[in-house]
């Protein structure tokens, strides 16, 4: 069994040499791809020794959607929004983007409760990763994020000094070398 990636549209051969399978079409004697993902070319019986191409979705997620959990390091800040470049995808990671998403986390997105007196400084630095779920896909240039639940906000920080921080409340992380305390939005561990 071999396997290579085809996209929508990509011919993988004539019809007369091979059997039409799942994720496959035939257009004007040749079999087409319907899908993006691993081509898999296999002999379904020794009577037929023409092998059947079938074309597969690849398992987990591919591109940020509505509803998905993110991981990002914030990039930039200033009193309105947050900007976040994503990273991952699933709550703990499990999907690695090849290149980030930009995105942007909004002033009122960061907590779901006194929304009026949350401040972006206080609740993220730039270097912060970030748990977020994406709110909408937002305009051509980025994703809009949110933080708005306890087990979203700031999983890793770095001190002013440039040492690794642990949270010791929902909006405080400690440096535990010096005993600074900085203001975050922190997550909640999952």
């Amino acid at each position: 069994m071999t396997s290579t990636i085809v996209l929508p549209g990509q011919p993988l051969g004539p019809s007369s040499t091979s059997i039409l399978g799942p994720g496959s079409h035939i257009h004007a004697g040749h079999i087409y791809s319907s899908l993006a993902g691993p081509l898999a070319k296999a002999s379904t019986s020794k009577a037929a020794p023409q092998p059947t191409l079938t074309v597969s979705r690849p398992t987990g997620i591919l591109i940020p959607e509505t509803g998905t959990i993110v991981l990002g390091r914030i990039t930039r800040t200033n009193p309105r929004q947050a900007n976040l470049s994503i990273l991952a995808l699933g709550p703990s990671g499990e999907h690695t983007c090849r290149d980030s998403f930009p995105a942007i986390i909004r002033q009122q997105d960061i907590r779901a409760t006194e929304i009026d007196k949350v401040k972006v400084a206080e609740s993220f630095r730039v270097g912060d990763v970030v748990r977020a779920t994406v709110i909408s896909l937002g305009d051509e240039r980025s994703y809009f994020c949110g933080t708005a639940k306890n087990e979203l906000g700031v999983v890793m920080a770095v001190s002013e000094g440039g040492d690794q921080m642990v949270p010791v409340s929902w909006r405080e992380f400690l440096d535990e070398r010096t005993g600074a305390r900085e203001l975050r939005k922190v997550a909640k561990p999952v």
